[in-house]
């Protein structure tokens, strides 16, 4: 049965609300924090311990995460995720030691959150568009953001209402409820359905050819392997850019609310700005991804580090002149512009080492950005031990945002495969 719609757009239904629940789901451990130390009183560092080590975890499981979706596909993918991240959460209400929390919450939880993360969803996603590639995948991460301003606070009444471990309960109940059934409609490709790209029709003998968007043939058409891929500079630029861009994204974001309080804000000026961050990621993501189809990935990529540049910069000047228009222009930039990165995370690395193999790449870039991301909390957080000031970690964020940006540059993928919005000069060049 043919349907009145692309069938493309169907998957990015289906990643929004994985994302909006999967993402949420892992995200909501810093709700059932103050609770289980509260009931079993351990230290801070050992019960926080079990969120980092799942993204430890996360970063080993990334590379053969990348493996199984070019074998197996989403669906098998998605499925392996929904069960680890569902089993996660109805295990972890049992805990009674501190090893438990580790793994129900770090094994499980974070190796299933890779499968139904911003990871696991750039593998396949990008298959189905190529003028709108930004612009879909900008839509589908949107359920993030959407997951947090309203999963969230129904997390947080639940926990305050009936406690924390019937919370946990519902979160495992809802993700293997809808999350399973709504999975098994992905597919890895169009080509699966009989279908192209972007919904396009099949070329007639009559129709005009369509235009190319390869602007390198030999690059393209070489059959980029694992092995091949870290023998160019290409995949390197690439790790060093995702690394550096998961480093300013957690820095600020595990840091900021700490921060806010130091320097005299109530709780309820941390509390907001870290919420409006996640709800101007929404239209920021959309917007983003839709712009990069016009005017290429290296550049959303940089605005985005710019808008992180801005946000370190505006937090160094709020140590000195605490006012809320410093706040807004922190927050602003921070989720406006900032989370635009994800919309263009895969995509870079598509229309680059797109083929047969691309899984296990992408997976392995994934390993060096989930790096990232656990050290930018960390050493933001060790500088400031080290220093008594937040002040030279924050001008270290500036650093290395616009350091992503010159690896995103470096890559290129403008010099491989033009966006939509550009074939006119990249034939024009040719």
């Amino acid at each position: 049965m043919r349907l009145p719609f692309f069938y493309g757009w169907t998957i990015v239904a289906v990643t929004f609300v994985t994302m909006a629940i999967g993402v949420n789901a892992r995200t909501a451990f810093s709700l059932f924090f103050p609770p289980i130390i509260g009931e079993f009183g351990w230290e801070r560092g050992v019960t926080a311990g079990a969120f980092s080590f799942g993204f430890v975890v996360s970063g080993v499981v990334s590379p053969l995460i990348g493996r199984m979706m070019d074998r197996y596909g989403p669906r098998a993918v998605m499925e392996i995720g929904v069960a680890l991240m569902g089993g996660g959460l109805l295990l972890a209400p049992l805990t009674t030691q501190p090893w438990h929390l580790y793994l129900t919450i770090g094994v499980m939880v974070g190796a299933g959150s890779v499968c139904l993360g911003y990871s696991g969803q750039s593998l396949f996603l990008p298959n189905w568009f190529i003028r709108r590639r930004g612009l879909a995948m900008g839509l589908a991460f949107a359920g993030v953001g959407i997951g947090s301003v309203t999963l969230l606070p129904w997390v947080q009444l639940m926990i305050e209402q009936t406690g924390w471990r019937t919370a946990c309960t519902a979160m495992g109940i809802l993700v293997l409820v809808v999350l399973a059934p709504i999975n098994l409609l992905l597919r890895k490709r169009p080509e699966d359905l009989g279908l192209l790209a972007d919904g396009d029709a099949a070329p007639s003998a009559t129709s005009a050819k369509p235009v190319s968007n390869i602007v390198d043939p030999v690059w393209a058409g070489t059959d980029w392997t694992l092995r091949r891929a870290l023998r160019t500079a290409r995949f390197w630029w690439i790790a060093l850019g995702y690394f550096c861009g998961l480093y300013i994204w957690y820095a600020v974001q595990v840091h900021q609310t700490k921060f806010l309080l130091d320097i005299g804000f109530s709780p309820n000026v941390g509390v907001w700005a870290l919420g409006v961050v996640s709800l101007l990621g929404i239209p920021g993501q959309i917007w983003l991804g839709h712009l990069s189809d016009r005017i290429g990935r290296e550049w959303i990529w940089a605005i985005s580090c710019a808008g992180f540049a801005i946000c370190f910069a505006a937090l160094i000047a709020l140590k000195y002149a605490p006012v809320l228009p410093l706040v807004y222009l922190m927050v602003f930039t921070q989720g406006a512009l900032g989370y635009g990165l994800t919309s263009v995370m895969g995509a870079v690395v598509l229309e680059i080492f797109q083929g047969k193999h691309y899984g296990g790449i992408f997976g392995t870039i994934m390993l060096a950005a989930l790096a990232g991301g656990a050290a930018g909390p960390w050493a933001t957080g060790f500088l400031h031990d080290l220093y008594g000031s937040y002040s030279i970690a924050f001008a270290i964020g500036i650093v290395v945002s616009l350091l992503s940006a010159v690896a995103i540059w470096q890559a290129s993928p403008r010099k491989v495969r033009a966006v939509a919005g550009q074939l006119h000069k990249a034939h024009a060049g040719a």
